[in-house]
């Protein structure tokens, strides 16, 4: 379950864990200023996650990713999508 309590500082810098998968950290929240809703973190993609979503070799690499993917956050932020599906929920930001 999502805690809805948590501010923002308490965030970043939380790894984000697909399945056995270290996929980043959140270096970044996305708010829709209309309806005041957090909808993306921005994360720093690891080396591992960057080649298996984007076919890269390099970690730093910043994407957005979908809020609606989170399963639990805790010591660290747990997703409830598998490995295969994470190309679908994280983006590149707009510039």
């Amino acid at each position: 379950m999502i805690n809805l309590d948590l501010k923002g500082e308490e965030i970043l810098e939380k790894k984000i864990m697909c399945e056995d998968l270290e996929v980043g950290k959140v270096k970044g929240i996305i708010l829709d200023s209309e309806q005041w809703k957090v909808t993306h973190l921005e994360v720093e993609l690891t080396k591992e996650s960057a080649e298996l979503v984007l076919g890269v070799r390099k970690g730093g690499i910043r994407n957005l990713l979908a809020v609606s993917a989170i399963a639990e956050i805790s010591r660290k932020i747990s997703l409830k999508v598998t490995k295969g599906q994470l190309r679908i929920y994280l983006i590149p930001p707009k510039l």
